[in-house]
Formats: structure tokens, sequence, C-alpha cells
């Protein structure tokens, strides 16, 4: 017996041994692998980096290469990758690849007799030579402009805390990112309220456009507007807060720049934000925004749904467009970055006329600059009258048309129309960032303001928000009980609605349910689809500083 157990001794000691040998070998695997994906890591943003400065360097050389003493020609089109789809625009039907020639000085006397001068829209002008759309982007029509309140140009810098994002997000894969409960490390201290708002950075081109007379130069103005809302978004790779039912968010820029904007939660599950601007100068934006969001593993694809609308009062043209697919890249390893991608249609309702805007997506094959916009603008026959180019993290530029004809076959037997134009004007460029940006979430300087204290806002205003408060001022350890206790506070006022429609059922009465404060559902006349547009009420309501019929959600 004795030495039976000796013998099984000697074999368990065996086995361990050899289970030890086989922990360590793993752990040297696991070692090796980590620091194999590391080093690979460094690789790809080495590479990264280093094809990005490229494009770059080779922006310094002229667009358009000389042909001959009066002419240059300047090529736009699409080189896509191998997996992507080399025609220029999806959205088009036989939409070809262009190219644009800058016309000579003897054409532009010839195109007054061209039939492409006539706009639709309007009796045309030389907008181009006129410098009608001059560069002056942060033009300033005189002292009525000018801020009469100092706004701040700072907030804490973000605290230098670590968190392993692969650890919450790796249970997380094809779930809603919505539904997805996240510390507010990965978190910037404002909403996606305030967010939404950020839209509006450039909001002088809608006041410029208000003053077009021709509609296609409106046209491109408000595809500049449409282009710049993503300016802000090259270096933000935090999410914003997922605002709280019925949580709302003014931005009052009356006295300064004429307009009033207004945003309201109206939907929690899906996420869905309402959103409301009018201006004195002469137009009116309105949306309604959800998000969905899926995690694919290595990248975030977060998909806009819902329609945007602007309105110039004086000509009632009414352009609706659609936002594209941001994506956040490098989940996993390495630095996060996000592109933009898809294409964009501009439709003026009044008039018919459109503007096709595509977003090339990133590609390591592809020697377009990367960020790359480009679009055609063209009247209710399909016509083209100008062009625009251009990055959606920088400017866009637009070319008049003044002749058109068709080219050569390109790579896939495809005809190429070849565009003669004039010489590109700037129609928007991007505001360079505040000093120390880096260190401030890299917040514009419109963003920096969004979160600042205000007096007289409503009771359900995202600057309340007393975790978004904790968290800019870099208390993060208590944001996040704060989050903690204001969504269960949600969940509870959620599960209370349910059982009411629940008794309301058994009983046979009409249970009406969660209804927004400040928007209602009504159906749209030119979309045919309902969505949340403003009620009216707010404003007077701030007037008055009668809050009594706000909900307790903070």
């Amino acid at each position: 017996m004795i030495n039976a157990c000796r013998d099984f001794l000697d074999l368990a000691e065996t086995h361990s041994r050899r289970w030890q040998r086989a922990l360590q070998y793993e752990r040297e695997q696991r070692t090796h692998l980590e620091e194999t994906i590391e080093q690979l890591a460094k690789q790809h943003n080495s590479l990264e980096r280093a094809w990005r400065e490229a494009p770059t360097l080779a922006s310094t050389t002229p667009i358009a290469p000389t042909i001959n003493k009066e002419g240059s020609e300047r090529l736009l089109k699409e080189e896509a990758s191998d997996d992507e789809d080399t025609e220029y625009f999806d959205a088009m039907e036989d939409s070809p690849a262009f190219i644009t020639v800058t016309a000579t000085e003897s054409t532009q006397h010839r195109r007054s007799q061209s039939n492409l001068s006539g706009a639709s829209g309007g009796q045309s002008s030389d907008w181009n030579q006129d410098n009608h759309m001059s560069p002056s982007y942060n033009d300033v029509c005189g002292k009525e402009l000018q801020p009469r309140r100092q706004r701040r140009t700072h907030v804490p810098d973000k605290p230098n805390y670590s968190l392993n994002l692969w650890s919450i997000m790796k249970n997380c894969i094809g779930k809603e990112l919505s539904k997805i409960p996240m510390p507010v490390n990965f978190n910037e201290p404002l909403s996606m309220l305030q967010r939404l708002t950020e839209d509006l950075e450039y909001h002088e081109l809608l006041d410029k456009a208000a003053r077009c007379d021709s509609s296609l130069e409106q046209m491109c103005l408000v595809a500049a507007f449409s282009v710049s809302s993503y300016s802000t978004t090259v270096h933000r790779t935090a999410k914003p807060f997922n605002p709280l039912l019925g949580e709302t968010y003014e931005l009052d820029r009356l006295e300064e720049f004429g307009y009033r904007s207004l945003c309201e939660q109206v939907s929690h599950h899906p996420p869905a934000a309402a959103h409301h601007v009018i201006s004195q100068r002469g137009w009116t934006l309105w949306q309604e925004i959800t998000i969905a969001s899926k995690f694919r593993g290595k990248y975030l694809s977060i998909m806009p749904l819902g329609a945007i609308h602007l309105q110039f009062h004086n000509t009632g043209n009414h352009y609706v467009w659609r936002k594209v697919t941001s994506t956040v890249h490098n989940i996993i390893v390495g630095k996060l970055w996000i592109d933009q991608s898809g294409d964009i249609e501009i439709v003026n309702h009044r008039t018919k006329e459109t503007c096709q805007l595509k977003f090339s997506p990133y590609s390591y094959f592809s020697r377009d600059v990367p960020r790359k916009v480009t679009g055609v603008v063209a009247d209710s026959g399909g016509h083209a009258h100008y062009i625009l180019s251009g990055t959606w993290d920088d400017k866009i530029e637009s070319a008049k048309i003044v002749q058109s004809s068709r080219g050569g076959s390109g790579s896939e037997g495809k005809q190429k129309t070849v565009y003669q134009t004039l010489s590109p004007k700037l129609l928007w460029k991007k505001y360079p960032l505040p000093e120390n940006a880096e260190n401030m979430y890299y917040f514009s300087a419109l963003a920096l303001t969004l979160n600042e204290t205000e007096e007289g806002v409503g009771m359900t205003d995202s600057r309340l928000r007393p975790d978004q408060r904790l968290m800019e001022d870099g208390r993060w350890d208590e944001a996040n009980s704060e989050k903690q206790r204001l969504e269960e506070k949600q969940r509870a006022v959620r599960r209370r609605r349910e059982a009411e429609a629940s008794d309301a059922l058994d009983e046979g009465r009409e249970y009406e349910g969660y209804q927004p404060l400040w928007f209602h559902q009504r159906r749209d006349s030119v979309t045919g689809e309902t969505n949340f547009v403003y009620k009216g009420g707010y404003w007077e309501s701030k007037e008055r500083q009668d809050w009594s019929m706000c909900p307790d959600i903070f």
C-alpha cells in the first residue's frame, strides 16, 4: 500500500512538473505574442504617419500642373482601393469619373454665350470671378456680429488616467453602443446634444448663403456647410455623454450671431435627438438624428440616421441631406483615429437642384489626399454647374464649369466627362484649434464654450448635468459614481412607465407614454417621414423664467 502511494505521489509530481512547464511555455508564448502585437502596432502607426505625411508634402506643389501657357489641368478621378468601387459617385447611376481643365482667359470671354451659364435658380452671375463667395470665410458683417460677452477659452486639462478599452469592449462585440455601460474615462465632457450643436460652428456659411441671388451658388455654400460639421471630429476620439431622456441643450447666440439653437433628447432606446435653429439672418435649420452604432472588433461604426432640413426665408429654398458614416479605427491596438466615408446627396426641393458629395474612405493603397471630398452641383435637368473639392478636415473649394465634353474611356471602359472650369475659389476653411487643444480633448473654440455655466437655462440643460460637470473638473471617480446614479434613476422611471402602460392595457385604457416637452411628431411634407419638430414655447419660458413643466432628471 505504501509503495502504491509513493508511486501515485511520484506520478502526480511528474504531471505537476509537466503542467508547470506547460504553463510557463504558455506564458512565454503569450508574452512573445503581446510583444509582437505591440511591435506591429508601432510599425502600423509609423507607416500610417509616413503615409499621411506623404500627401501633405505633395500638396505643397501646385494642384494644377501646367499643360500650356494658358491653361492647367486638375485630375479629380477617384482612385479607389482594390476592395472598393472605383466609380466616382456610388449614388449616381452611370456616373463617370471626370477631369477638370481650368479655362483660359479667352474661354472665359466665350462662356457668356454658353448655355451652361444660365442657372435655373436665378439670374446667373460671374460668381467666382466677382469673388461673390470670397475666401473671407470668417468675415463679420459689421460690429453687430462682435461677441458682447467674453466666452471662456479653456477647460481644465484632461487627467492622465489609463484604462484598457479592450477589457471593457471585448464582451460587447455586435452590441448597440448606447446599451454598453461605459465609464467616463472614455468620454469627453460634452453631451451628444452639445456635439450636435457643434454643427453650427460655421454658421456664417448659411448667413452668406441667405444673401445669394442664385440658388446654385447657394447650394455650393450649403454643401460646404454640410462638410464643415465633420471638421471637429478629426481628433475627437472620445465619446460624448449619452443624453438622458428629456435632457435639453440651448445655445443662445441671438445677440452675437443672430441665431438660437435648441436640442432635446426625445427618445432613449433608440437614442434620438431633435434639433431646431432659427436665425435672424434668413434661415431655419432642423433635424432629428438617431445614432445607430455597432462595435465590430477592430473598429466602431457610427451611423447617424435622419434628415437635416434647411430653409431660407426669402426664397423658400428647402434643402435636405443626410450624414455619412463615421468609423473609429484601432479599437484593439494602435492609436485611435476617425474616418468619414460615404455619399451625401443634397436636394433643393423647390428647384430640384442637387449636389452629390463623395467622402472617400482612407486607404493605404490610394495616392489621394486623405479625407478627400469631391462633389458636383447640378441643376434640375442634371447639367453640372460647379465642381467642389477639398477635405472634410481642412477646406472646400468650388470651381464654376464653363464647358463640358466627353473624354476617353477609363480603366473600366467607362467614358469620362471633361469639365472646363474657372479657377477654384475657397468656400470654407477650418479655424485653427486653440492653444493647448491636445490637452483639452481637442475642443474647438466653440466646443470650449458649450459647457460653460450660464444663467437662466432650463432645468434639464446639459450644463447642469452633474456627472458631466464633475468629469470636466477632473473628478472622474466621483463622475463615475454620479453617472451610475443618474442612469439608475432613469431606469427606475422607465420601469414605472412600463408598469403604468401594463396597468392601462389590463384596464382597457389608452396610455399616451412619454412625450417630449418642446418637440412633437409631425409628418414632413417634403420627405414624407414622420419626425420630431419644434412646437414652440421654450424661449418664451426662458423669458418668464418659468421651468415648472420640466421633469426632474438630474
